[in-house]
C-alpha cells in the first residue's frame, strides 16, 4: 500500500504542476529563510560559548554612584578587583585582567605597523579562557615584563615563515617586547579581540615607573577601565558570590578619598556580554539580545505562515478531489487508508520542499553572510542541530499541514460527494479564513516592525548632531616623544597656509567614540567632597570648538592670546550637573578637579560624542594644548582627494618615521549604526520573505473560492452582473479578512516596536499613520494577490460555468 500510496502522491503531483510549484516554493522558501534566520541566531548566542569552562566564566561589571544615584556602568572596573576578590573569596579558583590597548605602533626590523586591536593581559589569561596557545607556555608567556604574545595571522605579517619565538618588537617606539608565545586567532565569535597581548607586569611598570603604593594594581580602587574575569570553582552559585561583594566593598571604600562614590560590583555571565552588555570599556562593540529574539519571532511567523499556505491550498484543491474520496470510498476504502494517502503527499510534498530548500540554503550562504557581516561557514552541514531542527521542521510540517487536510477530505460522505458534486463541501470555511487573518497579521506585525525600524534609522541619521564632522579627515596621532608637541604645531601651521586645507583640530576623543577618560569627584571649589560628580573629560586643543562648529551659549571659546592653562568649558547637561539653574551663572566659577583649580570660560550646546541610542552625558572640555590625541582635519569642498593628498606629503615631511593612517570622520561615526542598519536589513528581507509566502496562502483560497462559487458567477453574469462587480464581489470577503488581521496585529506590533525602541536614548514616536500605512500595503498586497483569480473567474464564460456543474 506504501507505494502505491507513494506512486498517486506522485501522479498527483506532476498531474497538477501549478500547485506543486506553489506548494513547494513556498514551504522551500519558508524553510530556507527560517533556517537562515536560526544559523543567524545561533552565531550570535555561540559568542565565548566555545571556552572549555565558559559556564564558570564571569566579567565584574563595576557600578558608580553618587549618593545612591546610579552614575557609571563599567565592563571595566577598577584594577584592584581581580587579586582582592581571588583573596577574599574561596569560590573564585583563577581570575584573569585585560587592559585594552588598540592602535599601537609596532615596529620590526625598521618595518612599521600599525595595529588595531591589542591589550595587556595577566599570567592567568590562558588557564581562565581557551584560546589556543599554538607555541610557547601559557604558565609562563605573560609572567615576565616585556614579554608578549602575538597572534598567528599577526606573526606571519610581522615575520613571514620564519620562527617569531624570542623575536623583539619595539612598541610606540618607547620599549620593546620579547615575542614568547603564539595564538591561534580568536574566533570570530569570541567579545575579545586582540592581534596582541603584552604582559600585565610590563603595564604595571608603565603605568607606575616610580612604584608608588597607591598606583600598585592591588591597591588601585579609584582607577577603572581593568576587564576583570573569575573563573569560579564548580557548584558555585553565582548570585550567592556576588551577594556577598557589599560587605566586601564596604571594607574598601577608604581606599577612594578622592572620588566621593559608591562602588557596586556585579558578575556577568561570560556567555551573556556580546548580547546583553554596552557598558563603558566594553572590549568591542555587542550585539543586541532584543532584536535576535525579534529575529526568531520572524522566523516563527515564516514558517508558520508557509505551512498554513499549505494548509489553504491543499483545502482549495479538495473540491478537484471530492468526487475521487467519493469514489476510492464507494469501492470500499477505509478512511485510515485515505488519511494515511494524503499525508503521504504531504510527507513526499514537503520532503521535496526540504530538499529545495538545502540546496538555496547552500547557494544563499556567502551573500547571507556579506548581508549580516557574520562568518557562518558549511560546516553546519556536520551539524547534528542543525539536521535535528531541519528534521523537525520536516515531521512538523508534514503533520501540521497535512493532517487537517487528510481528515477533511477522508470525512466526506460519498453519497452526497457524488450526487451533489462540489457544492457539498462546506467545512472548515472558518478555519481557512482564521488562517488566512493569521496570515495577515503576521504580515501586518512585520509590516509596522519594518516602518518602525527604518523610521528610527531615519531619525538617527537626519538628526542635527550639534556638531559638523562633515568633510574631516582623522589621522592617528603620532608617536608620543619629546618633539611630538612641536612637530605637531608645525605641521598645523603648515596645513593652515594650504588652501585644501579649512581647520585643524587635536583631541584625546573625536566624536562618534566613546569618552573613555571618566572623572569623578568633580566640584564647584571650595563646596565638600561629598558634592562631587562624575563626568566625561576629552582634552583638546584651542582650535577644536571651532573646527567642529559647537554653538558657544555662553561664555567665550579658549583663547590663545590669553595663554590660559588652567580653563575649561562645560556643555549644557555638565553645567547642569554641577548645580547652576543656568549657563551664565556659571561662568568665572572655579572648578575643583582632583585638586586643580579650573576656571569654567564657556558653555557649549549639548552635541550627540556617540550615537542616538546614547543620550547626552556630563563633559567637559579641558584645554590642553600639548594634548597626545587623533588629528581632525577639516578639507574645503574643492577636492577631498587634493586635501588627502596635501595632509599625506606634509606627514611625510613632519612625520617621517610614523605611517599616515586615515579615516573620514562621518565613516567612522556611522560605524556606531551598522549594527542596527544590518537588522534593519535582515529584517525588512525576512519581512518581504513571509509576505511573499503569505500570499501565496491568500492565492490558496482565493482560487478555491472562484472555484466554490462558480456557478453563483455563471448565473450573475446571465443576469447582467458586470465584471466590476463580480471582482467587488469575490475581492470584498478578503479585505474584511485583512481589516481583521489589521485590528489584531496593530496592538501586538505596538507594544512589541516600543519595548524594541526602549535602546534608544532619542527615538521616533510610534504614530497612527505607520499603522495606517501598514494597512494599506496589506490591503494592497491582498488585491494584487486575489485579483487574478477574481478577473480570471469573472471573465469566464458563463455558459461554461453553468455547463461545468
Amino acid at each position: 500500500m506504501l507505494r502505491n500510496y507513494l506512486k498517486i502522491a506522485w501522479r498527483n503531483l506532476i498531474t497538477n504542476k501549478a500547485y506543486s510549484a506553489i506548494n513547494i516554493g513556498g514551504l522551500a522558501v519558508g524553510m530556507a529563510a527560517t533556517l537562515l534566520i536560526f544559523q543567524y541566531v545561533a552565531f550570535e548566542r555561540s559568542y565565548d560559548r566555545f571556552h572549555e569552562h565558559a559556564d564558570r566564566i564571569f566579567r565584574v561589571k563595576a557600578d558608580r554612584y553618587e549618593k545612591g544615584v546610579l552614575s557609571t556602568e563599567w565592563a571595566g572596573g577598577p584594577f584592584a578587583v581581580g587579586s582582592n576578590l581571588k583573596a577574599a573569596f574561596q569560590e573564585v579558583e583563577k581570575y584573569a585582567q585585560i587592559y585594552v590597548r588598540n592602535n599601537l605602533l609596532l615596529e620590526v626590523n625598521n618595518r612599521k605597523y600599525k595595529i588595531e586591536q591589542g591589550a595587556f593581559a595577566t599570567p592567568s589569561f590562558f588557564d581562565v579562557f581557551s584560546y589556543p596557545l599554538l607555541t610557547g607556555s601559557k604558565q609562563t608567556a605573560l609572567t615576565d615584563p616585556n614579554t608578549g604574545v602575538i597572534s598567528a595571522s599577526l606573526a606571519k605579517r610581522l615575520f613571514g615563515t620564519k620562527n617569531p619565538m624570542g623575536q623583539l618588537i619595539l612598541i610606540e617606539r618607547e620599549f620593546p617586547i620579547r615575542v614568547t608565545g603564539v595564538y591561534q586567532d580568536f574566533p570570530k565569535n569570541s567579545h575579545l579581540k586582540a592581534d596582541y597581548l603584552m604582559s600585565f607586569s610590563t603595564f604595571q611598570r608603565l603605568a607606575n615607573p616610580k612604584n608608588e603604593p597607591d598606583k600598585v594594581f592591588e591597591n588601585a580602587w579609584d582607577w577603572d577601565g581593568c576587564l576583570t574575569y573569575l573563573l569560579v570553582k564548580p557548584g558555585t552559585d553565582p548570585e550567592k558570590l556576588a551577594a556577598k561583594f557589599p560587605a566586601f566593598l564596604k571594607s574598601k571604600e577608604q581606599l577612594d578619598p578622592k572620588m566621593d562614590n559608591g562602588l557596586m560590583l556585579h558578575l556577568q555571565r561570560l556567555t551573556d556580554i556580546h548580547l546583553y552588555s554596552h557598558f563603558m570599556f566594553e572590549a568591542s562593540p555587542n550585539g543586541d539580545g532584543n532584536s535576535v529574539y525579534v529575529l526568531l519571532c520572524v522566523a516563527f511567523f515564516i514558517i508558520s505562515i508557509a505551512w498554513i499556505n499549505y494548509i489553504n491550498l491543499a483545502t482549495a484543491r479538495a473540491i478537484g478531489r471530492a468526487k475521487e474520496v467519493g469514489v476510492r470510498k464507494a469501492v470500499g476504502s477505509y478512511r485510515s487508508q485515505l488519511i494515511g494517502q494524503f499525508l503521504i503527499e504531504s510527507a513526499l510534498l514537503n520532503f521535496m520542499a526540504v530538499i529545495v530548500a538545502f540546496i538555496g540554503i547552500l547557494l544563499a550562504l556567502p551573500l547571507f553572510n556579506q548581508f549580516t557581516d557574520q562568518e557562518v561557514t558549511y560546516s553546519f552541514v556536520w551539524s547534528i542541530r542543525f539536521w535535528l531542527g531541519l528534521g523537525s521542521m520536516y515531521a512538523i510540517g508534514t503533520l501540521l499541514s497535512g493532517a487537517y487536510p487528510a481528515f477533511v477530505l477522508s470525512n466526506f460522505n460519498p453519497v452526497s460527494v457524488l450526487k451533489n458534486g462540489v457544492s457539498a463541501f462546506k467545512e472548515g470555511v472558518f478555519l481557512r479564513k482564521s488562517l488566512v487573518v493569521i496570515q495577515f497579521s503576521a504580515s501586518v506585525f512585520l509590516l509596522v516592525g519594518t516602518i518602525t525600524v527604518f523610521r528610527q534609522l531615519q531619525f538617527m541619521r537626519s538628526q542635527n548632531l550639534g556638531i559638523d564632522i562633515g568633510q574631516t579627515l582623522v589621522v592617528d596621532r603620532p608617536i608620543n616623544d619629546s618633539t611630538r608637541v612641536t612637530k605637531t604645531k608645525a605641521f598645523k601651521t603648515y596645513l593652515l597656509q594650504q588652501l585644501a586645507i579649512k581647520s585643524i583640530a587635536v583631541a584625546g576623543s573625536i566624536p562618534g567614540e566613546k569618552v573613555e577618560f571618566n572623572a569623578g569627584g568633580i566640584r564647584v571649589a571650595g563646596t565638600p567632597q561629598e558634592a562631587g560628580k562624575q563626568y566625561r573629560v576629552i582634552g583638546v586643543d584651542y582650535d577644536f570648538i571651532n573646527s567642529f562648529g559647537m554653538k558657544v551659549i555662553a561664555g567665550r571659546n579658549f583663547d590663545t592670546k590669553l595663554g590660559e592653562k588652567d580653563a575649561v568649558v562645560f556643555n549644557k547637561t555638565g553645567i547642569r550637573q554641577l548645580g547652576f539653574t543656568s549657563p551664565e551663572k556659571a561662568l568665572g566659577q572655579k572648578i575643583d578637579f582632583w585638586g586643580d583649580i579650573l576656571t569654567i570660560v564657556g558653555v557649549v550646546d549639548d552635541f550627540h560624542q556617540q550615537s542616538l541610542r546614547e543620550a547626552y552625558e556630563p563633559l567637559i572640555l579641558r584645554l590642553d594644548p600639548g594634548v597626545n590625541g587623533q588629528l581632525s582635519i577639516k578639507l574645503t569642498d574643492r577636492n577631498p582627494a587634493q586635501g588627502i593628498a596635501t595632509v599625506r606629503e606634509a606627514w611625510s615631511q613632519f612625520f617621517p618615521t610614523d605611517p599616515f593612517v586615515y579615516s573620514f570622520l562621518n565613516e567612522r561615526y556611522d560605524k556606531q549604526y551598522r549594527a542596527d542598519e544590518r537588522f534593519g536589513q535582515v529584517f525588512g528581507f525576512f519581512t518581504l520573505m513571509a509576505i511573499l509566502v503569505a500570499c501565496l496562502g491568500l492565492l490558496g483560497l482565493a482560487t478555491f473560492t472562484a472555484q466554490q462559487r462558480t456557478k453563483e458567477i455563471g448565473v450573475r453574469k446571465v443576469l447582467g452582473a458586470s465584471v466590476g462587480s463580480i471582482i467587488s464581489l469575490l475581492s470584498k470577503d478578503f479585505l474584511k479578512l485583512v481589516l481583521i488581521a489589521i485590528v489584531i496585529a496593530s496592538p501586538v506590533a505596538w507594544y512589541a516596536m516600543n519595548r524594541w525602541l526602549q535602546d534608544f536614548a532619542y527615538k521616533i514616536d510610534i504614530e497612527w499613520w505607520m499603522f495606517a500605512l501598514a494597512g494599506i500595503l496589506a490591503v494592497c498586497i491582498a488585491l494584487l494577490t486575489v485579483s487574478f483569480q477574481s478577473v480570471k473567474a469573472a471573465l469566464m464564460n458563463p455558459v461554461q460555468s453553468l455547463k461545468s456543474d
